[in-house]
């Protein structure tokens, strides 16, 4: 595993790209981002991410959930951490029988969101 960990921050909404991505660099990690779902496949193989924060509605309706088993196909041991406005319990579930990692609600609590990208990473480490 590589010294510095990489996240991946797949949002449509361009101001939370840049603030999450400013709030891990400034903790070590190397963040890449794309703003929709296509975007990030263009970009998951190349990026390489340890960690992937995928927003569930962005485009379209459950965008996130459509790319969350093609993300899966093509990076396996890729950590998905969720992030939504919207608390569904039928979401959630959906999400975890896709192969999410964990879920996230909106509005973000950055040290929670820190918290549970920091354990997907452990996790990572102790499987190598």
């Amino acid at each position: 595993m590589r010294e510095k960990c990489k996240l991946m921050v797949i949002d449509n909404e361009i101001d939370i790209c840049n603030f999450v991505k400013s709030f891990f660099e400034m903790r070590g990690f190397e963040v890449a981002t794309a703003l929709n779902g296509d975007e990030a496949m263009t970009k998951l193989v190349q990026e390489n991410p340890d960690v992937v924060i995928l927003d569930v509605m962005m485009r379209r309706g459950n965008e996130g959930l459509e790319y969350l088993p093609k993300i899966k196909k093509a990076l396996s041991n890729v950590k998905v951490i969720m992030v939504t406005g919207v608390d569904s319990k039928d979401t959630i579930e959906s999400a975890r029988k896709m192969g999410a990692d964990d879920y996230i609600t909106k509005p973000l609590v950055l040290e929670y969101l820190e918290t549970t990208v920091l354990e997907k990473v452990k996790s990572l480490k102790a499987a190598v």
